[in-house]
């Protein structure tokens, strides 16, 4: 019964969320503790919702610490240069800026954690996703399966929980499925090569000259359609002062026409604002050579001119940031005190006014509270599921069915099953709870721990989409995108990459 409830709970869940009928967090809290009443264990469901939170509120503190962190950090232009790189390698084009999504989550998927990954690749290209109106769930998708590839760094964590569970070393692990992960990477490259060719042929072929001349034309009509309005509203009210005050409402228009023209420049987000004409750099600014200059604000996402800059202190936070994810390496210390005290570093250094720091605290608080509420949430789903049993019942039965046949192959069926229930788990349950009863009737068929662990690894792509994966939020929130609407994208995409390793590995002789 358990193990139909869970089943039943989680295909709710899912369900609701990509049909939009629910919000993830409404659904993450609502449905676990009906169903918890439906196991019949309702009066416990505080303490199932608090040993969640107790075991989430770490990541909830670090993602809250991080946000905030790599958001000062972009504020001050620590990555500026990044972005302008991207640029011009990507040149307006829909395939190469698809592609440069997948290499630049890749490059900084190196640190071993995936919300940064998410915040930086998210930071660096939204500005072209919108401007150059790309589907979202685009960007989000090859950024979460290129993360995944990269999360089985030794670092990244389900390595490092494979070696533990099985008493393995993370090396021995990792190091000879280094060629199938590589392979595994190449195909991210190459879906994003395919998903970008489909975006050229749905918006056609793009120069950065197009882009900015559309841009010229519709700022040009929206100048009229708001002078003409201007106008209108200057007539009206001229008309309605004479009537009140006669010919002594003639000085009322002020200078010039009485008409005021206002244009739309772009900020860091992307989204258009109100300001004078004269007060902005308009589409006709150009180069030496008379080309469209490629680092143009509009199309850049991060003004160069902006207040927060800090381009005396750019070596100093970039060193930082670099002792930052050293110490993460390392572990020095726990993640989220990393990210703590670096936060407090950073806004002391580059704000050390307190009104400053109060106003970069206030720009971040969006998406502090949207990701830290996601996981808290994520944690009531969580805490029902394996406090009421339901995942050690679902994971008895799938290993259960498995025929007495497939010992000898137990590696291949530990890697099929590595994609639902890392999807459907958390890597904890998943490798603490289920890995070693694989390994243990692998054994017993001559299947050595180290195949095991190492197949273990292969569902990691579809993990970085999972629903009880914290920093899927911090993508999908940061990109705007609709969860559910990630969720029917990227699965496909993310189960195909995961069978490409799988098979990798078998080629190889590694699994």
């Amino acid at each position: 019964m358990l193990t139909i409830l869970g089943f039943t709970m989680i295909a709710t869940f899912l369900v609701l969320i990509m049909m939009k009928k629910m919000s993830p967090i409404a659904a993450l809290v609502l449905i676990p503790a009906l169903f918890c009443v439906f196991v019949g264990k309702g009066a416990h469901l505080g303490d199932y919702v608090i040993e969640g939170v107790g075991t989430l509120a770490p990541t909830a503190a670090m993602l809250m610490f991080a946000i905030v962190y790599f958001g000062v950090m972009i504020d001050v232009g620590l990555f500026d240069p990044v972005v302008r790189g991207i640029l011009k390698f990507c040149k307006a084009d829909p395939m190469r800026i698809v592609v440069g999504t997948a290499l630049l989550a890749a490059i900084v998927s190196l640190d071993g954690d995936g919300s940064t990954t998410f915040m930086i690749t998210v930071s660096a290209m939204y500005p072209l996703y919108k401007r150059l109106k790309m589907s979202l769930v685009v960007m989000t998708g090859v950024a979460a399966t290129a993360n995944g590839v990269m999360n089985t760094l030794p670092w990244g964590g389900p390595t490092a929980r494979a070696a533990t569970a099985l008493k393995l070393d993370a090396g021995d692990i990792f190091v000879p499925m280094i060629p199938a992960l590589a392979v595994g990477l190449v195909a991210v490259i190459v879906l994003s090569y395919v998903l970008g060719l489909r975006e050229r042929k749905r918006l056609g072929v793009l120069s950065l000259a197009d882009v900015l001349e559309t841009e010229k034309e519709q700022e040009q009509r929206e100048q009229q359609a708001a002078g003409a309005e201007t106008e209108t509203e200057t007539e009206t009210e001229t008309e309605t002062e004479t009537v009140l005050v006669g010919a002594g409402a003639g000085a009322a228009g002020g200078p010039g026409d009485g008409k005021v023209r206002f244009t739309k420049t772009t900020g860091g987000s992307g989204s258009g604002t109100d300001a004078p004409a004269e007060s902005r750099g308009g589409p006709e600014e150009h180069d030496a050579d008379g080309t469209d200059d490629v680092d143009d604000v509009r199309l850049q996402g991060l003004d160069p001119n902006r207040a927060t800059l800090r381009p005396k202190l750019y070596w100093f936070n970039a060193l930082l940031t670099a002792v930052l994810l050293a110490a993460m390496i390392m572990e020095l210390l726990p993640i989220p005190v990393l990210f703590l005290l670096a936060a407090a570093l950073a806004l002391t250094v580059n704000f050390p006014n307190i009104p400053d720091q109060r106003e970069r605290l206030a720009a971040h608080a969006d998406n502090v509270l949207n990701v830290s509420g996601m996981v808290f949430a994520a944690a009531v789903f969580t805490g029902v599921l394996q406090g009421t049993g339901m995942v050690d019942s679902m994971a008895k039965w799938l290993v259960d069915g498995i025929p007495d046949g497939m010992g000898p192959h137990m590696a291949l069926v530990t890697g099929a099953l590595s994609l639902p229930l890392t999807y459907f788990m958390s890597n904890d349950g998943f490798y603490f709870g289920v890995l070693p009863v694989l390994a243990e009737a692998g054994s017993a068929h001559g299947v050595s721990p180290l195949e095991i662990a190492r197949a273990s690894l292969v569902g990691q792509p579809l993990h970085m989409s999972s629903p009880l994966v914290p920093a899927v939020y911090v993508l999908v929130g940061m990109a705007k995108v609709d969860f559910g609407d990630h969720t029917k994208f990227v699965v496909k995409w993310a189960a195909l990459t995961s069978l490409v390793v799988l098979g990798s590995g078998i080629l190889f002789g590694i699994i």
